[in-house]
């Protein structure tokens, strides 16, 4: 069957199409997305304005129609941390039903890192062991560790790299100072979690997923996505460290020049490397691997799962 998963996270609005049946895997057909930034849509209040609405419905209605032109029979829609913590969340959703008559799910935190991480598992399958999987939305960032598909440890964090560059860093470039408050902020949050991850004992495997960490391994070397969804790309926490310094002395038109650099993401690149950074550091983690399954993934995986086989 043709499934659909529209993902309406912090940053973009995203459809993807897969075909894809019980005990195969999802192959894609089809991705449209559009850029709506819903992290930084927020008022004073921590509400959505009416114009934000207005968009997010203009935008599903895009991603309902791609999905009819592309034959998909059933679409699962869910939301992420900006709609999940906007002040006005309820009529937001009701917005959306309304006019679309799409009802999306809110995903909690918990679910975010616990379907990202069945994501990974089943990318990486159980060959790779204890599995430490790191996920930088614009929101929120999503740890989780385990050895089945179930994760033993999940949780969800107010670091996401859209929300951080909007709150801490309005500068271009920012001011150093606020670069230093900003690191001691994310490192203090992760700290406050590396204990519940370690009690579990060490990773065999660590990969990251999002956009935020393909980027940043893009800069720091890894191949480019042209070569392929199968290539192993890497990233060195030494590597990183040395990007750190670099990033914070660019202005965004700057960072827009790297490798694989998007002009929508450019600007929230500091603030994503930094969590990665502080991430790496604290879970002591020399190096990880990109994983090219990440939340949407594994959304359809579960739906999957769910299905008769016969």
């Amino acid at each position: 069957m043709r499934l659909g998963v529209l993902d309406v996270g912090s940053n973009t609005v995203h459809l993807l199409v897969v075909d894809a049946h019980p005990g195969a895997r999802p192959l894609p057909a089809h991705s449209h997305k559009a850029e709506l930034r819903l992290a930084e849509l927020l008022d004073d209040a921590g509400a959505i304005g009416s114009g934000g609405i207005d968009r997010l419905v203009a935008v599903v209605k895009d991603a309902l129609q791609a999905a009819e032109d592309k034959g998909v029979e059933d679409v699962l829609p869910f939301a992420t941390s900006a709609v999940r913590e906007a002040a006005n969340a309820d009529e937001v959703l009701a917005r959306v039903e309304e006019e679309t008559r799409v009802r999306l799910r809110v995903l909690t935190g918990e679910d975010e890192a616990r379907l990202t991480f069945l994501a990974a598992r089943r990318w990486f399958g159980w060959s790779a062991g204890k599995l430490l999987v790191l996920d930088i939305g614009g929101g929120s960032l999503e740890i989780a560790y385990g050895l089945d598909e179930e994760p033993d440890a999940a949780v969800s964090l107010p670091l996401g790299a859209g929300r951080l560059t909007a709150g801490w860093l309005p500068g271009d470039p920012p001011d150093p100072d606020a670069v230093r408050a900003l690191r001691r902020h994310v490192r203090a949050e992760i700290a406050r979690v590396v204990g519940d991850f370690s009690r579990h004992g060490a990773p065999d495997h660590v990969v990251a997923t999002s956009k935020t960490f393909k980027q940043l391994a893009r800069i720091a070397g890894a191949a480019r996505s042209a070569e392929g969804l199968y290539v192993p790309r890497r990233m060195t926490r030494q590597a990183l460290e040395q990007w750190v310094p670099k990033l914070a002395a660019m202005p965004v038109d700057k960072r827009e020049e790297l490798p694989g650099v998007s002009e929508g993401r450019a600007p929230q690149l500091l603030a994503g490397a930094l969590v990665a950074e502080a991430a790496m550091d604290l879970f002591q983690v020399d190096e990880l691997e990109i994983c090219p399954w990440a939340l949407r993934e594994g959304v359809i995986l579960r739906r999957l799962d769910h299905l008769p086989t016969g």
